[in-house]
């Protein structure tokens, strides 16, 4: 199944570097770099944390795997989460900083601040 963008919905493991580099291309042939800046991004990354926000917003506790969710709200969690995830690889890729590093760096460091400690 194909969409406008000419993506494939499968099951493929997508890469950070696939998507900064999709995100690019998708602003340069629009003319849209002009507006990217880290300024920018951030204010419209705040805008769509927002909107995926409103989405939780009166639903009290939901139960993991959103057994009572209906295929419509789901897709629409989707392309929530989807904006908010594009908009913070753009503003990683025009602040010059490899995203997927920085996270495996934080974990790391997470997991020295946050040592396993015996839950019995």
């Amino acid at each position: 199944m194909e969409n406008t963008y000419g993506c494939t919905k499968t099951t493929k493991d997508v890469s950070l570097q696939e998507l900064r580099d999709r995100l690019a291309e998708f602003a340069e042939v629009r003319g849209w770099v002009q507006y990217h800046s880290p300024r920018n991004l951030l204010l419209a990354l705040v805008g769509e944390v927002g909107e995926l926000s409103e989405i939780f917003q009166w639903k009290g506790e939901v139960a993991r795997g959103l057994p009572n969710w209906t295929s419509d709200d789901k897709e629409h969690l989707e392309e929530e989460l989807s904006d908010v995830l594009l908009y913070l690889v753009r503003l990683a890729d025009i602040c010059g900083l490899d995203l997927g590093q920085a996270a495996l760096t934080k974990i790391v460091k997470n997991a020295k601040k946050y040592p396993v400690i015996n839950h019995k």
